[in-house]
């Protein structure tokens, strides 16, 4: 029988300091539900930033160079990213399900590369992204595209479905060969995707007024790696975006097409969550990857 004396004599009701809940480093979210609060913990680590893999390339333009055998290509790299962007099929092909990564789920699609890329549909339900255990959907949108209308229904309907679950949304800004990627540009999509109610916008650095675009948006916005560039500029450009606001940085080229691919995503790591400057991280690139240059 339980010692009912010391069992009094041990509580402890606190009435010194009143119960609080620490409040969210992720912009925007405090008055979002737990679940959703929870799963965007899982992708913005406790300074508010993540770096993220995308590696869903192939969704529309098949096996991408660095994807051909995502096994042995991505499945190495996961340990040191906080999330993992991709497709169902690959999460569930390819990456071990004991795997700590937060999951960013691709849930738009349609048309390949060899069509008309803004005719995108929803491609998926969400109570897949809940069996995958999701902890966000990502959704292209093309502000400014053929089909533009279709592409902001895609994400408004999948906003609705996320809120039922208590699964973020990424709206994604799809930036088309005839779209300046600007400021202007670039602060007008990522500005309606948060209006309309996505909890993340993933777009591209631009090298003008950068800040204006992420002082603007509500939410974070995490910035897209895009074409594989000189380490030293990736580099530079994520500690560019992160500096003027960015919530982080979700590369893929230019991580997975690097000739040492692990050491680049370190680099990355200690750009985003170290404070590294672009220098010091392209050294550690040299020095992990044994001198490469790419």
């Amino acid at each position: 029988m339980a010692d009912l004396d010391s069992n009094v004599a041990g509580k402890d009701y606190g009435l010194d300091r009143p119960q609080t809940v620490p409040g969210s480093a992720v912009k925007g979210s405090d008055q979002l539900d737990f679940g959703m609060r929870h799963r965007l913990a899982r992708i913005f680590k406790d300074d508010g930033r993540t770096v993220m893999l995308a590696f869903d390339h192939g969704y529309f333009q098949g096996p991408t160079s660095g994807l051909e055998r995502i096994d042995l290509s991505i499945v190495p790299l996961a340990p040191h990213a906080d999330a993992l962007m991709a497709t169902r099929g690959i999460f569930r092909s390819v990456i071990p399900a004991g795997s700590d990564n937060a999951l960013v789920l691709r849930a738009s699609g349609g048309p390949s590369i060899l069509k008309e890329l803004s005719n995108e549909r929803i491609a998926m339900d969400v109570n897949d992204a809940v069996r995958i255990d999701a902890a966000a959907m990502a959704v292209q949108v093309f502000i400014g595209g053929e089909n533009e209308t279709q592409s902001v229904h895609n994400m408004t309907q999948l906003v609705d479905a996320g809120l039922s679950t208590g699964i973020p949304v990424v709206g994604v800004t799809a930036v088309g060969r005839e779209l300046v990627r600007d400021a202007r540009y670039l602060g007008l999509a990522t500005r309606i995707i948060a209006e309309l109610g996505a909890q993340v916008v993933k777009t591209y650095y631009c090298e003008e007024n950068f800040e204006h675009v992420t002082a603007a948006c509500p939410v974070p916005v995490v910035m897209a790696g895009g074409k594989k560039l000189p380490v030293l500029d990736a580099l530079t450009m994520a500690w560019r975006a992160v500096d003027q606001g960015a919530s982080g940085v979700d590369m893929g080229r230019n991580i997975f097409q690097r000739r040492d691919p692990i050491a680049m995503v370190q680099a990355v790591k200690a750009v985003v969550h170290g404070g590294a400057s672009p220098a010091d991280a392209a050294q550690m690139y040299a020095d992990l990857s044994g001198g490469a240059e790419d």
